[in-house]
């Protein structure tokens, strides 16, 4: 199964693009989806649309991932990721997609078995479950490998149940 971890932001949207079979991950492709400051915010979310296409274009993941979005104190930022996680949510169903979405708890508690680990730890586990020479750079795509890795975990356990 071929997976797209996605840490939605306009600025920089992280994206991970996971292999899994049985129970070993292969990274297939990660970076970040980064938009310019002076572009308008209608013109920032088509660039993140047309960039989220091309790569399930070329990965053809059966699933995409995302963050769930918490409230924040800062409304103008969550707004912000709000629209970009939108635009994932658009890509996916105009693909035909599966669409999850996982809280940060869960997703560290899929990644390193402890909801309150940090960042470098989190950093760490995806580095050795993805058999990495190094952590994933930038920290956008490193959480969006976190997600993918999370939903493997999610997809394994559900199949496990309904057997």
């Amino acid at each position: 199964m071929i997976i797209l971890g996605v840490d939605p932001g306009v600025a920089t949207m992280g994206y991970g693009v996971i292999e899994q079979v049985g129970n070993r991950y292969r990274a297939l492709a990660y970076g970040s989806l980064e938009t310019p400051k002076t572009l308008p915010a209608h013109q920032r979310l088509q660039m993140l649309y047309h960039s989220l296409r091309e790569l399930v274009a070329h990965y053809q993941p059966e699933v995409l991932a995302t963050e769930q979005l918490l409230f924040s104190t800062n409304r103008r930022t969550a707004f912000q990721v709000a629209r970009a996680a939108g635009i994932a949510l658009l890509v996916a169903a105009e693909a035909g997609l599966k669409w999850h979405e996982y809280t940060p708890l869960q997703v560290k508690q899929a990644v390193t078995g402890y909801g309150g680990a940090d960042k470098k730890q989190v950093q760490a586990m995806v580095q050795r479950l993805l058999h990495l020479e190094s952590s994933p750079k930038p920290d956008d795509a490193a959480d969006a490998l976190a997600i993918a890795i999370c939903h493997a975990h999610h997809a394994a356990l559900s199949a496990r149940i309904s057997r």
